[in-house]
């Protein structure tokens, strides 16, 4: 998770760009927050995949093997 300072910072120099535009230097500062908050939201969103079951009306375990997958992937890497 990307730390209170750092998301402010985001916000901070979105405000700015829509206001007085950015200097070549806060505008690379700006790609590097947005990649890094892209990362953070990527993996959670994964993680959040990895911890799903779908069940079908008659009780049946039909999970995408995809889902599957990660599942074991991220099982493989703790033992």
């Amino acid at each position: 998770m990307l730390s209170k300072d750092k998301i402010e910072r985001i916000n901070f120099l979105a405000n700015k760009a829509k206001n007085e535009g950015l200097t070549d230097v806060e505008k690379d500062e700006q790609q590097q927050l947005r990649q890094e908050y892209l990362k953070n939201v990527r993996k959670s969103f994964k993680n959040q995949f990895k911890g799903m079951t779908v069940i079908d009306p008659a009780g049946n375990d039909v999970t995408p093997k995809k889902v599957k997958n990660l599942k074991n992937e991220s099982n493989k890497k703790y033992h």
